[in-house]
């Protein structure tokens, strides 16, 4: 066969032939296939010790869960577990440094991790102890670069499984031994520029969004005049503000409305759209390009919790306390739009302005108000009485409204600069998964 088509910047193989295998397609015609079981001698898993006996954790030997996976070398685990375990769960097993683990259920599936400690693992994790017949490197690369091809084997509804066995019989690429060195090295040096280049564009990130906030707490606390007279807000944690400023709890400057619609749909119920968590968390702003999730609700529900222009929605409970008071300033009314479950809504009266409380909520210090008040263990939560004690620091409405547009000013850039460096680290991803995937193909020749 002629040699393969490649955008990269490297040569090809001079022929190659059908691997027999339909989203392989063509190899290198010296290349094999061959099924995993037939590399490894040894495919394993693990199992969990019953978390009700303390006696099984807190131990010496290194217990690999999934989430522990992170396509790259493992050298810590989570957990660990002890002595007494392995003797009373037949399924625990020590394995070997340079082990291959793969993840095979939920939202890890596909994970990779390379041993470099002596590990043993739970249930969910399938290892590939070294073989004598493939790289390990070559086979991690292998691995990450059919990811895809392997999740759409791949089992169940909401929480996708791959057995144990569908990785015994995947038929994968396998070149000369001399080769796989070679891929793997290169893939080893152009991953790891990739990774730095990555990692310098995240930490640039990071100063931006510090950035952001402090310019959003300077311009609330302070306001847009360097020289106002300031004085004492009567509050230690707060300190100085403006001189005519004044320090208010929430409840005496918006109503507070803690909305128990969920989304499911109803017969007899009126069709609604729901505003849920994952709107107000992922949005500053609720806007018309939102595809809102569809429920229904009572006729006292949609009177109560329909939502309008002005009003800022927070996020009420969550996994983490970090994540309760996000906020997000509803930005256009529609007779159908309903706040949803785990979140209520702060409906400002005369002496505030929406796009004002957006950024107070944006702020250190009502984090620091709302993350006191929290409560709960396997997930936080704030009451309605906490949210309406938070104390607010307001300005005359007017000085509101210029805060309000020049921090949209400012913000505005920084988020800019910020979405311009994600779309570049999304460049080098996917740079880096068209060169694995070229590479362990044989799409690019390396020796």
């Amino acid at each position: 066969m002629q040699k393969q088509n490649n955008t990269l910047p490297y040569p090809t193989y001079d022929s190659y032939k059908d691997s027999g295998v339909e989203w392989l397609g063509e190899i290198p015609r010296h290349w094999e296939v061959k099924k995993i079981t037939h590399l490894y001698d040894n495919i394993g898993s693990g199992t969990t010790p019953s978390s009700s006996n303390n006696k099984y954790y807190g131990g010496n030997i290194n217990w690999l869960q999934t989430g522990d996976l992170n396509d790259s070398k493992i050298n810590t685990t989570s957990k660990r577990i002890t002595s007494l375990a392995l003797q009373h769960f037949s399924t625990l097993k020590i394995y070997p440094v340079g082990s291959l683990v793969i993840a095979m259920y939920g939202a890890t599936i596909g994970k990779l991790g390379i041993l470099d400690i002596k590990a043993a693992t739970n249930q969910a994790c399938c290892v590939l102890e070294s073989s004598a017949k493939v790289a390990t490197k070559l086979m991690f690369y292998v691995l990450l670069g059919f990811k895809e091809n392997i999740i759409s084997m791949s089992y169940g509804g909401s929480q996708p499984n791959i057995s144990q066995d569908l990785i015994k019989s995947l038929r994968l690429p396998l070149p000369p031994k001399s080769e796989q060195t070679a891929i793997a090295n290169f893939l080893d040096e152009k991953c790891a520029k990739i990774k730095q280049a990555i990692a310098q564009k995240e930490a640039l990130i990071q100063l931006l969004q510090e950035r952001k906030q402090i310019v959003i707490q300077d311009a609330v606390t302070k306001g847009l005049n360097p020289d106002v007279p300031m004085k004492d807000s009567g509050v230690d944690w707060i300190g100085e503000i403006p001189e005519h400023w004044e320090v208010r709890k929430l409840k005496n400057a918006c109503q507070v409305i803690v909305s128990n619609v969920d989304k499911h749909i109803r017969p007899n119920e009126t069709p609604v759209r729901l505003c849920n968590y994952t709107d107000v968390y992922k949005n500053d702003c609720i806007e018309t390009t939102i595809e809102f999730m569809k429920s229904s609700a009572s006729p006292e529900q949609v009177k109560k919790f329909k939502l309008k222009i002005g009003d800022v929605v927070i996020t009420k409970d969550s996994e983490d306390w970090q994540d309760i008071g996000v906020p997000s300033l509803i930005k256009y009314e529609a007779k159908d739009l309903i706040c949803g479950y785990h979140l209520a809504i702060l409906r400002p009266g005369n002496k505030l302005e929406g796009s004002y409380m957006l950024r107070m909520f944006q702020t250190g210090f009502i984090k620091l108000q709302l993350s006191v008040e929290a409560k709960g263990i396997t997930r936080c939560g704030i009451s309605k009485g906490a949210i309406k004690s938070t104390l607010l620091i307001l300005p005359p409405i007017e000085e509101q409204l210029n805060i309000s547009e020049y921090l949209e000013n400012q913000t505005t850039k920084i988020d800019t600069a910020i979405k311009l460096q994600r779309a570049q680290i999304e460049q080098l991803q996917a740079y880096q998964r068209s060169l694995i995937d070229s590479a362990v193909r044989g799409r690019i020749k390396l020796v």
